[in-house]
């Protein structure tokens, strides 16, 4: 609550300084207004063409020019200029990127929070989010429950993107940069009319980096975050008559670099006496990258789409339909080499293999300086178990201890969507529609033992190959869902509308185990822990939920109107790996008498969401602004869990039973003088878990993922030095808050250490192995991206800085509470580059 004050007295200090100065601090979501008026900007937010400032909700708009002047292609980019929302992206693989509005996040592993819509078109495959979507003309931010428009994973918001549609003209365009870290980007594209009815447009990219951090173990290689993507992408679109038109588009995708760029950081209180690294604040952290697997990541995405649009005398058809394919997969070191699975030999040959390669490896090195707390001693023990001479390793280590991983996502989606929608000017406006859509998707995740030969790219590999599985998940999920749809827009007065939509889900799902009966060559036992009494049985689920929106826009004046809107928002339960809930049981429930409940089915994410506020402007439209409040009551909100031990690694979605959010976002503008721009936004989200029951004394922590507040700052300057150019100068400063990416907070309680420690060599009390998780908090930050050149009609010449006071800050922190420690991963560094563009 104390945050809530602090930005309405920000607000109001704001409005004094605008009616002393005329000068504003403008938002994020009214930076596209730049170079043109604000209140003229044409969107998309409620499936229809209207003016931004008539829009019943606060909405962040990006048009061409913007776009432009900020180099802003993917979500990752245009999330840091939009107030109360923050993304982590590509930090496990390329197609993990996960969105935050106002406190509801995309849980890895689950559906996205966020609906993408591109040209019209919904795109089902989270992976997608943070692709190059063609060449981009306006990008359109909705915050809070958009299903009742948008449809399905649209709980938190909507990202409405558009594209550029062929003309009657040709035109064409090319862009390249350059940048320190070799990295270098270039797209380019071309729309030709073809006849007098139809027009193509055909674009690509290309982006290669050798990325920030360098592993020392192998060479100083660019094997960490490096990365090459390229696309191409197709549009073609023709009038078929005077009344009916077809829009078909193909794209071809692929990407390659690393993957999974942690380091490991321990929470252990009681062991900081032997050294302090052993009770880290996440924040403190020093990178360092000594993984003896080279990790990759490759994706490749083809999608097409065709959609039909016929206008009738009083009313508008839409039809389109989808094809999407997204095959990932990931290579990585393992994270078991502090809990012993690949140390002891047991009764199979292949663990006898297994610890020789580790005794062999730690033997060579001995001595070889890791990030503290971890060493390797002259033999692979723990070090409970042997002080002297064990290793603590941590996880990703240059032994062949702790395993590899191998992991795939293989998704096709089917969509299909038609809806008919009213074309008059009266006051009465309305759509009715259904949806379709079939998903297909593979996952699977292998840990095998590290024998020195690499990773074998097999899922299953046997007890004699060179990269014997030792454990294995692996699930066919196949969703249908059907879906009904409907609106309706009334203008009551000249300055009062309202707004109802309805939408009706029904996701039928079920999961089919992929492992085969087989044991684990390294413990004997099932190589999947659900196999322990047999197979694993196929199971099914149905979701169903009715999500209504309510909006209400007030005109109080010609340049101030009020609005109000309340909607639920839904996103479908699912079925994790199955055998996950055993492995939590077994490995902490009964070794550690903790109380973790994860199931192998978790439920649906639904939330109740109000919203209301002002939007105008001033000074002729000099100033422009908007400020909202917001609350939003969760139930069962989905949440990523990482599970590390002996038993290798398990990714998880669990449910956090009750969340309430509550917050304040003030967004402005104001042009000082033609050609000058100064803009601001800032959000604070207060958040507290009611009820938890997969962690009972987490209730009354915050909201995970979530940012304390967000501010964004910012100028841009256009100034003519010539009769055919310009120079052009933006800075864009953006703060994020503290934030919690754990339920579990400043709690402490028991870790794998705890259980080991009474048995061991050392025989300490459990409690000495416990684990405190107050210093996992990510602290807050500021980023600053610079941009400065010159700027034709046609051209442009641009020097650019991302992070210009190279600000280091964590781009993740994944707490593994049983573990004792995080998995973090680093932010990006200072870049200085440069790019040029051409137009004709």
């Amino acid at each position: 609550m104390r945050r809530i004050k602090t930005v309405l007295s920000l607000s109001a200090g704001f409005a004094a300084l605008v009616g002393s100065n005329s000068a504003f601090a403008q938002t994020g979501s009214d930076q596209a207004s730049e170079g043109q008026d604000s209140n003229m900007i044409i969107v998309t937010a409620r499936r229809q063409d209207e003016l931004l400032v008539d829009v019943p909700a606060s909405v962040t708009v990006f048009t061409s020019e913007m776009l432009d002047r900020t180099g802003v292609q993917q979500a990752d980019e245009f999330v840091q200029l939009t107030a109360g929302v923050t993304i982590v992206s590509g930090t496990a693989e390329a197609g993990d990127t996960q969105i935050n509005i106002r406190g509801i996040n995309g849980a890895r592993d689950a559906e996205s929070s966020v609906a993408l819509v591109v040209d019209g078109i919904l795109k089902t495959n989270t992976a997608q989010l943070n692709q190059d979507q063609g060449t981009l003309r306006q990008i359109e931010i909705l915050k809070g429950p958009q299903g009742a428009l948008y449809g399905r994973n649209a709980a938190a918001g909507a990202i409405v993107i558009q594209t550029l549609k062929p003309s009657d003209i040709m035109e064409g365009g090319i862009k390249v940069s350059a940048a320190e870290d070799k990295t270098y980007k270039a797209s380019a594209y071309i729309s030709t009319p073809l006849g007098d009815s139809a027009g193509l447009v055909l674009s690509g990219s290309y982006n290669t980096t050798d990325g920030f951090y360098r592993n020392s173990f192998l060479g100083n290689r660019k094997v960490v975050d490096d990365q090459e993507t390229w696309s191409v992408d197709g549009r073609f679109v023709a009038e078929l008559g005077d009344s009916t038109e077809v829009d078909v588009k193909a794209r071809y995708a692929d990407l390659s670099g690393a993957s999974i760029n942690f380091n490991t950081s321990f929470h252990l209180p009681n062991f900081a006496g032997v050294d302090p690294a052993f009770f880290e604040d996440v924040n403190t952290h020093k990178f360092g990258y000594y993984s003896n697997i080279r990790p990759t990541n490759e994706q490749t995405t083809f999608e097409t789409s065709v959609k039909l649009t016929h206008e009738f005398e009083a009313m508008t058809l839409t039809a389109w339909a989808l094809y999407s394919d997204v095959d990932q997969a990931l290579t990585a070191d393992g994270t078991s080499a502090d809990f012993a699975r690949y140390t002891f030999p047991g009764a199979t040959p292949a663990s006898v293999v297994a610890s020789n390669s580790c005794f062999a490896t730690t033997a060579q090195l001995t001595g070889y300086p890791l990030n503290a707390p971890t060493f390797v001693g002259n033999n692979p023990i723990p070090f409970i178990f042997d002080p002297v001479n064990g290793s603590t390793l941590g996880a990703y280590s240059p032994t062949t201890c702790d395993g590899t991983q191998y992991q795939i996502r293989e998704q096709t989606d089917i969509s299909a969507e038609i809806r008919l929608a009213s074309n008059g000017d009266g006051p009465l406006a309305w759509q009715i529609g259904a949806y379709y859509l079939n998903i297909d998707r593979d996952v699977g995740v292998s840990l095998g033992a590290d024998l020195g030969q690499g990773v074998t790219r097999e899922l299953y590999n046997d007890a004699n190959s060179s990269n014997p599985t030792s454990q294995l998940f692996a699930d066919n999920f196949n969703t249908n869902v059907y879906a009904a749809f409907g609106s309706v827009d009334y203008e009551v007065a000249d300055n009062l509308d309202v707004s109802l939509a309805l939408r009706y889900d029904i996701e039928q799902r079920e999961v089919s185990s992929r492992v085969p009966l087989v044991t684990d060559p390294i413990t004997g036992g099932p190589i999947n822990p659900g196999q322990a009494f047999g197979p694993i049985p196929d199971q099914k689920e149905t979701f169903k939920e009715l999500q209504p929106k309510l909006s209400l826009r007030y005109g109080l004046t010609d340049n101030l109107n009020f609005y109000a809107n309340w909607g639920i928002g839904f996103k479908s339960g699912g079925f994790n790996n199955q055998g996950s809930a055993a492995i939590v049981d077994q490995n902490f429930n009964q070794f550690l008498g903790t109380n973790v409940l994860i199931n192998d089915i978790y439920r649906k994410e639904t939330s109740s969401a109000f919203e209301a506020g002002f939007k105008g402007s001033a000074a002729n439209d000099a100033i422009t602004f908007d400020l909202a409040g917001y609350y939003t009551k969760v139930d069962d909100m989905q949440f990523f869990e990482f599970f590390v031990g002996a038993f290798g690694l398990l990714r998880v979605v669990s449910n956090i039973d009750k969340v309430d959010l509550y917050g304040i976002e003030f967004n402005a503008n104001a042009e000082i003088v033609d050609g000058w721009d100064i803009f601001g936004s800032i959000n604070v989200t207060e958040s507290e878990i009611k009820a938890n029951a997969s962690r009972p004394y987490t209730v009354g922590n915050k909201s995970p993922h979530t940012a304390d507040y967000t501010i964004n700052l910012g100028t841009q300057m256009v100034a003519p030095i010539a009769t055919s150019f310009d120079l052009v100068m933006r800075a864009d400063y953006r703060i994020t808050g503290p934030t919690w990416f754990h339920t579990v907070q400043e709690d402490t309680g028991p870790t794998l250490f705890s259980g080991l420690l009474p048995g061991s060599a050392l025989a300490l009390p459990a409690f000495v192995g416990d684990g405190d998780m107050s210093v996992t908090e990510r602290d807050a930050f500021g980023v600053l991206d610079l941009r400065f050149g010159l700027e034709g009609d046609n051209w442009n010449v641009t020097a650019f800085a991302d992070n210009l006071l190279d600000k280091r800050y964590l781009n993740e922190v994944i707490t593994a509470v049983e573990f004792g420690g995080s998995f973090i991963s680093p932010g990006g560094l200072r870049r200085f580059g440069v790019e040029v563009g051409y137009k004709f």
